[in-house]
């Protein structure tokens, strides 16, 4: 039998007295080490083990001398549909699912509550946290978190506590670096209840959060292992720590892919993945949000008689009121002032915020009160307005709504309106955002290696470049090519580029301008507010061709005139080129003077618009030294490659159909509509 969505891939570590012990035989002490970021990507990787059995599993039973701390990652901001907060709400009940087979029968002893917690990383986010080191990388650095990057997510931070408190609990938050912040609870917890002859008794600390897969968020959890071990042990032997991770990001459950050796053994490329887990799996049913009285705040917290609820709710940086400004966060007037402005040529949805609030209100809004799930497939490869792609992805990559809970409402319209191509492939985009979650899990730090995860092939000895002007050309769009260079400012402009743009512009840095492509990650890490570590790496990794297979290069000016046909959107965004006719408006360079004079702009060095920094008419030197690579097409979250002319000489433009705009391309027919289902077993 198979253990339930929220406990499937749940993993612990054990403190008892000073010694971190796993259940298993082969135990080990961890002691806690300065933690490394992205740009180095050696720390080693470190899981518990799983909860395979009753007899492995910590007791459940609620305890008074027993605080259960939920600890919010930056990636599971919702109530609902939330894996690790059910199992947290287990714990202080002491009421195993029902999904649980054979689970232990209800304890009816009250429950011990729940202290929820987010965390602001101190060492991540302000306008002077960069990647990397040396003078070379710094000429080009990224900060971590942009400034609209960090808004969106204290406003996804206080929509949490907003319905929390809604519901008669609170939201612990905290500016620091978890180990200490932990640590400190976890002593103040202690201290508040063992005190004099009950230092005699066994007090624990349950820690649960979600499961991470990188190694930056796999240091994290190593020092707070150790960290809140160390708070909890001075104070008696018998005082122990649990600290389990729980899986909860994804539609399919890990456990349960059709490969051999499981997550380790998925393919390399998507499409065998997708044909394989779409035949085989189920997507769990999504979760209900706990009960309010399931959420309760420990009793004594709630009622403030305690040592610790006076430190939580007087703390400066860790309470239930204390909420960080971006500059508490670090950030710089100027950097604060961009977070707050708003450009009108957004393609966001009008007066979005962050959270799970208004991250279900958009998913209702698209599918159910605009109707338009049934045309997404028609329209995704668009690139201006709010409602030509679902726009779910901010959401998704903070947590704030579940892939599941997506899924299963484009299910319920199947069902209820329309059923066709447009309605799966919604999932299907989901299911790429699952693949490169395994994905990041199998090859770990190898997706953030310039080498890539493909070993040796025709693509590992590219000589990279790094040429500091040439990057910020293309970061500030000023590159020549008015495709990349549109993308690139509506990116800076307003952390947002559509799905197309993405591939144009990685192919573009990486294969046509040859820069170490770690370079576009880092940036897009930096800037854009869906930014997934899964997604994101994997998705340029692949795009520099460092997964294996064939090289897929974009021709950015056939890329062009598929999808922005008439220049409508490089025009909204490269304003200088809004009086060039049609015919150069994607290749300016090749007006004459007369024709530069005819319609105001002058192309060239230090004029309105840069000449190309790449030469149009020249091949990529990794395309030469790659037999199998192709120019023209490319594969992104969408599935879609760039296609041949069409028999009427219209690159592929579909006239026919009202649903695309006028210079969308009709897709290939090769991209096959698939299936899903749903885990019905528990419903």
């Amino acid at each position: 039998m198979s253990l339930p969505n929220c406990l499937r891939h749940c993993k612990f570590v054990v403190s008892i007295g000073s010694l971190l012990i796993s259940i298993k035989p082969c135990s080990s002490l961890l002691v806690a080490t300065p933690l490394s970021f992205r740009h180095s990507r050696h720390t080693p990787r470190l899981f518990g083990t799983s909860l395979s059995s009753s007899d492995t599993m910590p007791k459940d039973s609620p305890n008074p001398r027993c605080i259960n701390i939920h600890w919010f990652r930056q990636t599971d901001l919702r109530l609902h549909d939330n894996p690790a907060l059910c199992r947290t709400v287990e714990l202080s009940q002491g009421t195993p699912s029902k999904r649980i087979p054979g689970a232990a029968p209800h304890n009816p002893t009250p429950q011990t509550g729940i202290l929820p917690l987010y965390i602001f990383d101190s060492r991540i986010y302000g306008s002077s946290v960069q990647f990397g080191s040396g003078e070379r990388l710094k000429q080009n650095a990224s900060i971590k978190v942009s400034s609209r990057r960090a808004k969106f997510l204290l406003e996804s931070i206080q929509d949490l506590r907003d319905n929390l408190q809604s519901r008669g609990s609170g939201l612990v938050v905290a500016l620091g670096e978890p180990e200490r912040v932990l640590g400190n609870i976890a002593r103040e917890a202690a201290e508040s209840i063992v005190t004099g002859d009950a230092l005699d008794d066994a007090f624990k600390v349950h820690v649960v959060c979600q499961e991470e897969v990188c190694s930056e968020e796999l240091a994290v959890d190593k020092a707070v292992r150790a960290s809140v071990a160390k708070a909890v042990k001075h104070l008696g032997s018998k005082n122990k720590f649990i600290f389990e991770t729980v899986w909860g990001s994804t539609m399919y459950d890990p456990d349960s892919l059709p490969f051999d050796n499981g997550v380790r053994g998925i393919p390399d490329t998507f499409t065998p993945f997708r044909n394989k887990v779409e035949k085989s799996c189920e997507i769990g049913l999504p979760l209900d949000v706990p009960a309010d009285t399931q959420l309760a705040l420990p009793k004594d917290v709630k009622e403030k008689n305690s040592s610790l609820a006076t430190f939580l709710w007087e703390n400066s940086t860790c309470s239930l009121s204390y909420m960080p400004t971006l500059a508490d966060l670090g950030y710089n007037e100027q950097d604060i002032s961009e977070a707050y402005s708003l450009d009108p040529r957004s393609a966001l949805p009008e007066h979005y915020r962050g959270g799970e609030t208004y991250a279900l209100q958009r998913v209702k809004d698209y599918i159910w009160t605009k109707d338009l799930l049934k045309l997404y497939f028609d329209t995704r490869n668009g690139m201006i307005g709010s409602d030509y792609s679902t726009k779910f992805a901010p959401w998704l990559s903070l947590g704030n709504v579940s892939p599941r809970y997506i899924a299963s409402e484009c299910a319920k319209y199947e069902k209820q309106r329309v059923q066709n191509k447009s309605t799966y492939w919604v999932v299907f985009e989901l299911l790429w955002r699952d693949y490169f979650k395994f994905f990041a899990k199998k090859h770990g730090d190898r997706i953030f290696y310039l080498s890539g995860t493909a070993g040796y092939n025709a693509q590992s000895n590219r000589k990279w470049g790094m040429n500091p002007k040439l990057i910020q050309a293309w970061k500030d769009g000023m590159t020549g090519y008015p495709l990349v260079d549109a993308n690139m400012r509506e990116l800076k402009a307003t952390g947002f580029m559509s799905n197309r743009g993405r591939q144009n512009v990685a192919s573009f840095l990486a294969i046509d301008m040859n820069m170490d492509w770690r370079y576009g990650a880092w940036h897009f890490e930096e800037l854009l507010l869906d930014y997934d570590v899964h997604s994101n790496w994997g998705n340029w990794c692949s795009a520099a061709g460092m997964t294996g297979g064939r090289l897929n290069r974009f021709n950015i000016v056939k890329q062009s005139k598929d999808y922005d046909f008439g220049g409508e959107y490089v025009r909204l965004w490269c304003p200088e080129l809004k009086n060039v006719p049609d015919r150069f408006v994607h290749s300016p360079w090749q007006m004459s003077e007369a024709a530069m004079e005819e319609c105001g702009v002058k192309i060239g060095p230090g004029r309105d618009y840069p000449s190309p920094i790449v030469d149009p008419s020249a091949t990529p030197r990794a395309v030469m030294n790659d037999n199998g690579g192709r120019g023209g097409g490319g594969r992104g979250k969408g599935g879609g490659r760039g296609g041949g002319r069409s028999n009427n000489g219209s690159y592929g433009r579909d006239n026919s159909n009202p649903n695309r705009g006028k210079g969308q391309r009709q897709d290939m027919k090769s991209l096959k509509t698939g299936s899903y289902r749903f885990d019905s077993k528990y419903a």
